[in-house]
């Protein structure tokens, strides 16, 4: 064999391994609506800088067949390229090779960019879209799984991870989304259950399509399992690249930064944000949205506990982490969802140098026998354990109420907090007024001639004293109480203030956080 044979041989094989499952295969991925591996790939990467890693790689397996259907590649691309010029590694599951199904070749190119991207602190994409594992390869399978639960788990806070679900995901397959930073999925055709709805109706007998079980919107909705979601896999891509701008490559580095000239940065309207009634509802998005940079949000679990808003936003340009109680659902109560949807977002923001920024609006903890036995004491402790734990420059400001266990939690003064601010509006206390008064004043209120007024008396008395942020400033709880309108002046001067801040943890191991 000459050069010139050689070279048509490696080109053979190259467009073989470009062509996948084979035009029909890949006309009926088309036709459910779906990009290729491929295509997925060219559309997230800048473009032309696509690197391929183990383009020609195949299985080595003979049973059940298998020697029969050898494709190149074996079902997943894999490689490196760059997002607005930053270098992010990639894997993606191609459904028309066998399903997409992973075994052992399948598993070591995923661990090879896995392994790659831990070496150069870089992030890691998966766009998965597989039926499972592949049975004809037994344990196998299994094993490359665990090879990748592993390296999620090792890679966890060093280098961001995040998965997209452009298909089916489904059994031990889900681990691994889940065990990453971030999980997008795809409306309509993309799913995740551990156990599908067939197994369901056999065990529990709960009729239930595969939609319902494990699509997109249950799991933005209702589990949380899913970040994000997108209504096509165009969008999904989009909005992976604007996610990758928000965070660093690595637990080394800084948030990328965008140019920022300074203006007017007083936002009048903060004035006049909070009603007078302090039981009226108002949507903490529209403070925060004067707060930050314009446009700049990237709100994160928008559907699921609607009660707590987390998300990025940029502040002078620079990414920050922004987590609020919100007073538009269930008053901004902190209940099991809010908590650990706000807790697991602290930690990541913390593994990887980004600021928070805390807006303040809760009248406590959730009541009830649910949230009681369910776990609100261990739940509720995660964010008190997320908060106290974080090592970044912290910012608080308190726009309404403070009340009780909450108010500790909600990133205060007192579990580390570097800069707390308050608005005159800002209610810091126990309980609220109506409940305190009832305590405090029961056996007078009792004897009173009167003792609706005797209560509305004690308990504008209390008001008085407590339910504002006076005598938390005495205190130096609160920093400084502030008008509304300066809050983003505030905010910008105390992140500048802090932006070398050093905090480090006693030395250990671990912490052992409630899990």
């Amino acid at each position: 064999m000459d050069n010139k044979q050689r070279t048509e041989e490696l080109e053979r094989r190259v467009q073989q391994a470009l062509e996948g499952g084979g035009p029909d295969r890949i006309a009926a991925q088309h036709k459910k609506g779906k990009l290729t591996a491929r295509e997925r790939v060219d559309l997230l990467l800048d473009e032309g800088s696509f690197q391929e890693i183990g383009q020609l790689v195949t299985h080595r397996s003979t049973n059940f067949g298998l020697d029969q259907q050898v494709f190149l590649g074996d079902g997943v691309i894999t490689g490196y390229g760059t997002i607005d010029g930053r270098l992010v590694y990639v894997f993606s599951q191609d459904f028309t090779v066998l399903g997409g199904s992973l075994a052992e070749a399948h598993a070591e190119k995923i661990c090879r960019v896995m392994d790659l991207a831990m070496q150069n602190g870089a992030p890691v994409i998966g766009l998965n879209d597989s039926g499972g594992a592949r049975i004809q390869e037994g344990v196998v399978s299994l094993g490359g799984y665990a090879d990748i639960f592993y390296r999620n788990v090792r890679s966890s806070g060093v280098v961001p991870q995040i998965s997209a679900i452009m298909g089916p995901c489904a059994g031990g397959a889900v681990y691994s989304p889940a065990l990453t930073d971030f999980v997008l999925m795809v409306e309509n055709t993309s799913y995740m259950f551990v156990t599908g709805p067939n197994v369901v109706k056999t065990v529990t007998h709960e009729e239930v399509t595969a939609e319902e079980l494990g699509g997109a919107s249950t799991h933005a909705s209702k589990s949380g399992v899913a970040h994000f979601t997108a209504p096509n896999e165009l969008d999904a891509i989009r909005h992976l690249r604007r996610l990758v701008s928000f965070i660093p490559s690595n637990c080394e580095e800084e948030p990328p930064a965008l140019p920022y000239t300074p203006g007017d940065e007083r936002r009048p309207e903060l004035d006049t944000m909070v009603p007078e009634n302090p039981n009226q509802p108002y949507d903490i998005r529209q403070v925060m949205n004067a707060v930050i940079d314009p446009d700049s949000s990237l709100e994160v679990h928008a559907d699921y506990a609607r009660n707590m808003v987390i998300g990025f936003a940029r502040i002078e340009g620079r990414t920050v982490g922004c987590v609020a109680n919100q007073p538009a659902v269930l008053a901004g109560v902190l209940d099991i969802d809010a908590s650990v949807k706000a807790a697991r977002f602290v930690r990541f923001c913390d593994a990887f140098n980004i600021p928070l920024v805390v807006f303040v609006d809760v009248p406590g903890f959730l009541p009830g026998t649910d949230q009681e036995w369910r776990g609100i004491i261990d739940h509720g402790a995660k964010l008190l354990y997320a908060f106290s734990e974080a090592t970044v420059p912290r910012i608080t400001v308190i726009t309404r109420k403070a009340y009780g266990g909450a108010y500790d939690v909600m990133n205060s003064k007192h579990i580390g907090c570097d800069m707390n601010y308050a608005w005159p509006t800002a209610e810091i206390a126990v309980m609220g007024a109506k409940g305190a008064a009832e305590i405090i004043f029961k056996s007078e209120i009792a004897k009173a001639k009167d003792p609706q007024a005797k209560w509305q008396e004690k308990e504008a008395e209390y008001k008085e004293q407590f339910a504002n942020p006076y005598e938390a400033a005495a205190r130096g709880y609160v920093d400084e109480v502030i008008r509304p309108s300066d809050t983003r002046i505030k905010v910008i001067q105390a992140l500048r203030m802090l932006r070398n801040k050093v905090d480090k943890l006693p030395r250990k191991k671990h912490g052992n956080i409630p899990l």
